[in-house]
């Protein structure tokens, strides 16, 4: 663990530089210690995959005393207990076509078959190590090596809202239409996020999120019948509680 003064109101504390489970392990760790200090001129807590940022009120304490506050210099923070979600999202997405238009692309940088990217990409379960850039957007680790592909050259000036995509080692999911970078290989019809709905996101931060395929008159019937008052949204996402 170490850290670094950003700026007078804001010091950044950083761990291994890869995204992997035991580092986000000490990631949760630490917002646990810094939640449990209670110090009021702490205004944000901010985690990410490897690094936690701690905003605070310049004009009741400044960097130096709240690292001497939060002993950041000798703290221990292996013995911090945490539990962990054991919460699976599984998720309907129909790949490659108009729903997935990178999904050859994926395959051929990766010498594989459309049907290979789809299987090593259901085979997984993907922790949620954040959410952010949109409302309900999932940083997800834990995607298959062999099918690392980077950024597009050009990104699109729309995503459709429930496209899932591959940018370097990282999958993600588009919760909402946006411009954007990745290779799209698939999509969901459902709303992951909606305002009107409670929870309005289908997942949170530390769950996991497997994705399964699904037909495109598996897609067409929910994208008909989503908004239905009857619409039966257990039948199509499966909430495990283990794993």
């Amino acid at each position: 663990m170490d850290y670094q003064i950003i700026n007078e109101q804001s010091i950044m504390i950083k761990f291994e530089p890869q995204i992997d489970p035991e580092t986000f392990k000490k990631v949760q760790q630490i917002v646990k210690y810094l939640e449990q200090q209670n110090i009021e001129a702490i205004t944000e807590i901010v985690p990410s995959y490897r690094a936690v940022m701690i905003h605070f009120d310049q004009t009741k304490i400044n960097a130096k005393e709240l690292i001497d506050t939060l002993n950041l210099d000798h703290l221990d923070i292996d013995n911090i207990e945490i539990s962990e979600s054991s919460k699976v999202v599984r998720i309907p997405v129909v790949y490659g076509g108009e729903y997935g238009p990178d999904l050859e692309t994926v395959a051929e940088h990766n010498q594989l078959s459309t049907d290979e990217v789809i299987k090593l990409h259901t085979e997984p379960t993907y922790l949620i190590y954040m959410l952010g850039f949109m409302p309900g957007f999932p940083y997800l680790g834990g995607l298959d090596e062999r099918l690392y592909t980077p950024r597009r050259d050009e990104p699109r000036v729309r995503i459709d809202a429930g496209s899932v995509g591959i940018a370097n080692n990282q999958t993600g999911l588009y919760p909402q239409d946006s411009p954007g970078g990745w290779q799209i290989i698939g999509r969901t019809p459902l709303d992951v996020f909606d305002l009107n709905r409670e929870p309005m996101i289908l997942y949170a931060a530390d769950d996991n999120i497997q994705f399964y395929e699904i037909s495109e008159n598996d897609f067409d019937e929910i994208l008909a019948t989503k908004h239905q008052p009857d619409f039966d949204m257990e039948r199509w996402v499966n909430v495990q509680d283990e794993y």
